[in-house]
């Protein structure tokens, strides 16, 4: 055990003063967290764990946000460049994982956690560029599984807000961007959103305000953003009612079959609204399963949906998947992240501005 502990000493200087600018990129799979726990504590937290980080989501198969790996501490020096890595054990515990906490966390930052009410410590970039370290801890087991539990929403958000960002990176690359089409939107509506190579414009209506970008159609996956906005709008639009209907009268009018004989239409199941920040906005959320008016075809979407007061629009950005021989968690996660380069005019540098203009006219 003491051999353990001295190797990750080193560690946790870094933990306190910085990271080696020259680590490499974490590596792994997004949906994935290690924990690096005790046998047994980790199966009295396991339920608490679970019910905190392996959220199910409906695609239409239930399938896991996060899926945990248990590993000993012994291992870690195996695991050091995952993406998503939790260290968690109570104080009072004479576990090794307890006492590798209690050497890598030092009296005084002990002490903060527990004058604060605080339990967790999280790290990024410690042991690898990306990464995400989160300690998770308390005087005993009780008030540990308390803690997590009492916290559990913003302990899943900071996993899934660095596994955005980490896609994001791998997401936008310049040299697969389609600058003329992203000019296009911004010349004639005054906003922009990422557009990958391997989308295209399938359908541009100014009279309806609704654009649609579609990516592999007629494959078997799929996947389609659209953006919607009404003038004039009234606030009292940001509703889940509304935004329902709004949702399903576009599809209805542009999310048809071939044959035109079935639309696109909300399902029942599965369906859930919140209130989201979306770019320092007030948003609502929306995410569900797609479905066809005569059942056949279905899939996961989601949807975000504010007012811009400047503008007085109400836009509706919008992410659906159709892939039925395939997992969608990841699919659907790299559309979200695709619906959140969503950026208003105002929103953009000169510079972008000009460069998105000047690609229009190339």
């Amino acid at each position: 055990m003491k051999t353990i502990i001295s190797a990750f000493l080193f560690g946790f200087v870094i933990f306190i003063c910085g990271c080696d600018p020259s680590i490499k990129p974490a590596r792994g799979l997004e949906d994935e967290i290690y924990v690096v726990a005790d046998s047994i504590e980790f199966e009295e937290l396991k339920t608490t764990l679970e019910t905190t980080f392996e959220k199910l989501i409906y695609t239409p198969q239930p399938e896991k946000l996060f899926t945990l790996i248990r590993i000993p501490v012994n291992d870690i020096e195996k695991h050091r460049n995952k993406k998503n890595i939790i260290i968690i054990a109570p104080l009072n515990s004479s576990s090794t994982t307890s006492q590798f906490i209690k050497a890598i966390v030092d009296s005084a930052a002990r002490m903060k956690l527990i004058e604060n009410d605080e339990f967790f410590i999280k790290k990024y970039d410690l042991w690898a560029k990306g990464q995400l370290v989160m300690v998770l801890t308390a005087q005993d087991m009780q008030e540990l599984e308390f803690n997590i539990l009492k916290d559990k929403d913003d302990l899943l958000y900071t996993f899934q807000k660095i596994s955005d960002q980490r896609l994001y990176s791998s997401l936008y690359n310049p040299t697969y961007e389609q600058e003329n089409i992203e000019g296009k939107l911004l010349k004639d509506y005054g906003w922009i959103i990422y557009v990958q190579a391997d989308f295209q414009l399938a359908s541009n209506k100014p009279e309806d305000n609704f654009v649609w970008l579609r990516r592999s159609p007629n494959s078997d996956m799929e996947r389609w953003i659209f953006v919607h906005w009404i003038e004039n709008a009234s606030p009292q639009l940001l509703n889940a009612d509304s935004i329902k209907a709004i949702r399903n009268r576009i599809t209805q009018k542009y999310y048809r079959t071939s044959d035109d004989s079935a639309y696109v239409v909300i399902a029942q199941d599965y369906y859930t609204t919140s209130e989201v920040n979306f770019k320092e906005k007030y948003a609502i959320f929306t995410q569900g399963l797609w479905d066809l008016n005569i059942k056949g075809m279905g899939g996961p979407f989601i949807n975000y949906t504010f007012y811009d007061e400047k503008s007085k629009r109400l836009y509706m950005i919008d992410g659906s998947v159709f892939a039925p021989k395939y997992y969608k968690r990841n699919l659907i996660h790299q559309m979200d992240v695709t619906l959140q380069s969503f950026m208003l005019e105002d929103e953009l540098s000169k510079d972008r501005r000009e460069d998105l203009l000047d690609a229009v006219d190339d």
